[in-house]
């Protein structure tokens, strides 16, 4: 549409300050007015806003989509949420030097199959697009895409070392002075390109996913302190972002290197955000020690650029047996996932080792003495595993036995321990459940040995659902609004089968309107103008004269709708696989990409996926994006 008027909105313009109800027209793809009762042109679009809420796109600023970009380049599921700009080459990881293949190597598949819990089948297909070799090339691959919001790409570190020292170079070796030089060299060229960073990463169960490498992590975990140090300075000095994870086992590790964001100490801050404030359910002052951290960090003492992404939804995860995007922290579960996803035998011989039995129960059951140092650990919520060993936390989502999906695997566990002891015939509710029982050929000790039985019986046909951050609301909303915080960490477009947060921008509001328009117009700001002015981009916000992508919602479907309700597992057909999302009806009625409709009352534009709407946005400084404003 050449003419749009959006008619008596209630306006969130992304600044902050209160909403107002106003008029917002827009002429070919520019906002150009916003007032009351405006007059426009006679052959423009009228959009009834009354009673809905008309804000900025929304930004995504921790997603994985540089591989969904590749076979769907709409990113439908980001669209249908509102979100029109979204930034990638997180976590060190994508596709900006191109598949990278040589002498058998396959990085795209190794980086991406258990970092991201993606299907190598997925994953070989992006990596066949990838005709470019340097980020220049990708650029303008990205260019020519169909894609439908905004994308902002960063320099992902593991690519990089990989483009300089080959893969196994980057994960056996230190690089050569000739090679860090050239690492420098390349991530310049970035800069001067656009990119709006680089990514690193050090949570230590981000591992490699190909023989003869399953035991080796990612590249760029290899990398020194001096290494960071040289590649951080280049960022700095053009005034651009470092996105991290943090070594979370090594506190003196974590914050050696987080210091790098400190003006005092290197001459000018450098913008710095990190993953994750999270209210861990295994751990109750991680998030306390984060937001301390981020609050130090940025004192005038240290006069650093730093915060935590938060995630704005619970952290609901489901597993496929023991297949999830955490159990690689645990030694027990990793050497598991180091086989091939359709490997049952592999995993079956292991589940069936007794040194391994004897490892896993250990780990399994530790705590579970009240009165021990991990028991005690365990109450205090201060254990230093992420993933949750209570089968009261496990909720099943599919199996064999229809009648046991809903229920906590504590419950058929109960229900076993009385029929073993002939107690309590009663307690098993089918015939079928009672067959299976009969499987269990002694009378099982603990629940250890019960969730053994269920992997080497069912493997991944057992698929429970678990929340291991982020299950207390007021909590959660504290973090999310807290000065030290920018929301993101939706990891959208990865963790296909285990996680759906391409809702966690939605979700910030719902939090926030139980509250006030006040609060809801701070959320706007958080997932608006505050992350496009930290990363530099020309997004953000509604006002005259910027590129015209706004988001429509409506409050009463919002405060009506509850999204631990929505979640669906269904079958993404442009990327041959099922994939876990949340999609709430009617909340986001309107989505416009510059300029044009690209979602309006439930339905995709026709041509959305065969034309562009959203573009590459470079960094504000570079000359393209200067020349737009």
């Amino acid at each position: 549409m050449h003419h749009v008027i959006y008619r008596n909105g209630l306006v969130f313009d992304g600044y902050g300050g209160p909403p107002f109800v106003a008029d917002v027209i827009v002429e070919n793809g520019i906002i150009v007015k916003i007032g009351q009762a405006l007059e426009a042109e006679t052959d423009a679009k009228e959009i009834d806003c009354h009673g809905l809420w008309v804000m900025p796109g929304l930004l995504d600023i921790h997603t994985h989509c540089d591989l969904e970009l590749e076979l769907a380049p709409e990113l439908p599921e980001v669209v249908r949420h509102g979100t029109t700009t979204v930034i990638i080459g997180n976590c060190s990881i994508g596709i900006t030097y191109g598949h990278q293949r040589s002498g058998g190597e396959d990085p795209i598949v190794d980086c991406f199959a258990r970092v991201e819990n993606m299907p190598k089948s997925v994953l070989s297909r992006v990596a066949d697009t990838c005709t470019w070799t340097n980020s220049q090339d990708y650029l303008t691959h990205l260019d020519s895409l169909p894609m439908g919001p905004n994308v902002a790409p960063l320099i992902p570190h593991s690519m990089l070392r990989i483009a300089v020292m080959g893969l196994e170079g980057a994960i056996t070796r230190p690089p050569s002075q000739q090679e860090q030089q050239h690492m420098e060299r390349l991530l310049e060229a970035g800069m001067a390109q656009g990119y709006i960073g680089l990514s690193t990463d050090a949570l230590p169960f981000h591992f490699l996913a190909n023989s003869p490498n399953k035991k080796k992590k990612i590249p760029t975990q290899y990398a020194n302190f001096r290494e960071l140090a040289r590649l951080t300075q280049v960022v700095r000095r053009h005034g651009r972002v470092w996105q991290a994870t943090p070594p979370k086992d090594n506190v003196f590790s974590a914050v050696r290197s987080f210091l790098l964001t400190s003006g005092r100490l290197y001459g000018s801050p450098l913008k710095t955000t990190v993953l994750a404030a999270l209210d861990l359910k295994t751990n109750q002052s991680a998030k306390y020690l984060c937001l301390l951290l981020s609050y130090l960090l940025n004192s005038r003492i240290l006069n650093g650029h730093f915060n935590f992404q938060a995630l704005s939804a619970s952290f609901r995860i489901w597993s496929d047996g023991v297949i999830n995007p955490i159990a690689d922290e645990i030694p027990e579960l990793r050497v598991l996932n180091e086989l091939e996803a359709d490997d049952v035998q592999g995993r079956l011989q292991i589940l069936s080792n007794p040194a391994w039995i004897k490892a896993f129960k250990k780990m399994w059951l530790t705590g579970r003495n009240k009165w021990s140092f991990p028991g005690l650990l365990q109450r205090l919520r201060l254990e230093n595993t992420v993933l949750t060993r209570n089968l009261n936390d496990m909720i099943v989502a599919d199996c064999p036995l229809n009648h046991w999906i809903g229920q906590s695997l504590q419950k058929p566990y109960q229900r076993l321990r009385a029929w073993q002891s002939g107690i309590n015939f009663s307690t098993v509710r089918h015939q079928d459940e009672e067959d299976f029982f009969a499987t269990f050929l002694n009378p099982i000790k603990d629940e250890a040995e019960f969730l053994l039985h269920l992997l080497r019986v069912w493997d991944t046909r057992l698929r429970w659902e678990t929340t291991i951050a982020n299950a207390d609301s007021t909590v959660l909303k504290n973090i999310l609004f807290s000065k030290q915080t920018l929301p993101g960490f939706n990891d959208s477009g990865a963790h296909l089968a285990n996680i759906g947060f391409y809702d966690g921008n939605l979700r910030f509001f719902k939090i926030a309107q139980q509250t006030s328009l006040s609060c809801v117009a701070q959320a706007v700001k958080k997932l608006t103008s505050l992350p496009a002015e930290f990363f530099n981009l020309n997004a953000g916000n509604i006002r005259v004269g910027v590129q015209a992508d706004i988001c429509i919602i409506d409050p009463q479907a919002l405060q009506k709708w509850n999204p631990e309700k929505t979640y669906r597992f269904v079958y993404r057909q442009a990327l041959d696989c099922k994939q876990v999302i949340n999609r709430p009806e009617n909340v986001v009625k309107l989505v416009m990409i510059n300029g044009k409709f690209a979602w309006k009352n439930g339905q995709y534009a026709e041509d959305f996926g065969h034309h562009a709407y959203g573009r590459v946005l470079r960094t504000r400084d570079h000359p393209s994006e200067r020349s737009f404003t």
